[in-house]
């Protein structure tokens, strides 16, 4: 054997056995990674709107397809990429502060509530909260309507105090932790807020950019009943039988207004009508309140793209729960691929967007706008999302 082929033999076996040592020891060579330029991230981006569609008798469309939608998102149309219909998240928020409204009562929103937690769909999840002063978390999230009536019926008490924007900042940070794209607040009260304008506009904000529809029932026009007839004169004990007196006895001339001579009562016991002045003014304090209110909630739920109920007795707001809970479970959601790429816009854009039906007969209800960041974070909707399945109670 040549010197030659001897050192190339030596060298061949050195390089074999460098090569089981390495793999012995765990060790492996690493992939030659391709340089960043050569790499084309791919952004599948997509906006979800919860979207109301009824029938031309105003009854829930179970026929909605993806041709039967238009969106039209700052002025340009997009191509509508699904239909799909999820369940609901569900979040209950009810006042108790009964100090700042006496018409505002816990058994009438506890009915309330109940309501529309038993109309809503088997697969829905649903949460509930109280307010009045603080806020206080009654039932977690929860697919078990047992439960959270449980928790209604035992936790729910009146309190005083109304801090509705508190009550829904804490309802944001709930509700987030929910999917993106099917979430709802219900909110029952009156919409008297002890918190400052701007606390308020920041939480109508949040609610706007978490993606949630909000539903309210209120006791406004209840509360408007039931001070009216308080604010009537109210006769003082005694004076049915004084005006009796009078028309029996007589009145005696020597006496001052109010008061007679001896007979069936004695004097001075006719007080005549008795007023309350600060009861008064509590009262038309509450109802400028109320006002005020009514009509912050009414633009908040339209720009979400719910609904503002004003129901004029308490029996219609129990009666009225079932047509929300119904509303809720005749939505769905619709997906599409904006023209404008989410991830080129601030998180805190606002892009205005219009929802129509293609189909005649068809009415489509959607919220007016969305909030960018909320939207780049949104993971993606459960793959068994299914595309059309009348509610409960929809044939009603």
């Amino acid at each position: 054997m040549s010197a030659q082929r001897l050192l190339a033999g030596l060298l061949l076996t050195i390089s074999l056995a460098g090569v089981a040592a390495r793999a012995q020891s765990g060790v492996r060579p690493r992939p030659t990674k391709p340089q960043d330029e050569d790499v084309e991230k791919v952004f599948a981006e997509e906006v979800r709107i919860a979207v109301f569609a009824y029938d031309e008798k105003g009854r829930f469309d179970p026929r909605l397809e993806v041709n039967d939608v238009l969106v039209v998102e700052d002025g340009v149309p997009q191509q509508v990429i699904s239909v799909r219909r999820v369940p609901a998240n569900v979040l209950l928020l009810l006042a108790t502060g009964w100090d700042m409204n006496p018409a505002l009562r816990a058994n009438t929103t506890r009915a309330v509530a109940l309501g529309v937690l038993g109309s809503l769909r088997d697969g829905d999840t649903v949460a509930a909260m109280q307010f009045n002063g603080r806020t206080q978390v009654l039932q977690e999230w929860t697919t078990d309507r047992t439960l959270a009536a449980h928790s209604l019926r035992s936790k729910l008490v009146s309190g005083s105090g109304s801090n509705l924007s508190q009550a829904v900042k804490r309802a944001v940070e709930i509700l987030q932790t929910q999917p993106v794209g099917n979430r709802h607040l219900v909110l029952v009260a009156d919409g008297i807020d002890t918190a400052s304008s701007n606390e308020y506009s920041d939480a109508a904000r949040r609610l706007v950019a978490a993606q949630a529809t909000l539903h309210v029932i209120s006791y406004t026009e209840v509360s408007r009943a039931e001070f009216k007839e308080a604010a009537r004169p109210k006769e003082a004990p005694g004076i049915a039988q004084s005006r009796a007196d009078i028309a029996t006895v007589g009145i005696d001339p020597t006496r001052p207004p109010g008061m007679r001579g001896s007979g069936i009562n004695p004097p001075n016991i006719n007080s005549g009508i008795r007023i309350d002045p600060a009861l008064s003014r509590r009262r038309k304090a509450a109802e400028r309140e109320m006002r005020r209110g009514e009509a912050r909630l009414e633009t908040l739920a339209e720009e979400t793209g719910g609904q503002l109920l004003q129901p004029s007795t308490p029996d219609e707001m129990v009666a009225r729960a079932g047509d929300v809970a119904r509303d809720i479970d005749a939505q769905y959601v619709v997906t599409y691929r904006p023209k404008r790429r989410l991830r080129d816009a601030p998180a805190g854009e606002y892009r205005r967007i219009y929802v129509g039906g293609r189909r005649i007969g068809l009415t489509l209800r959607a919220r007016r706008g969305y909030v960018v960041g909320p939207m780049r974070q949104a993971p993606p909707l459960p793959r068994d999302a299914q595309p059309a399945a009348v509610p409960q109670g929809a044939d009603n």
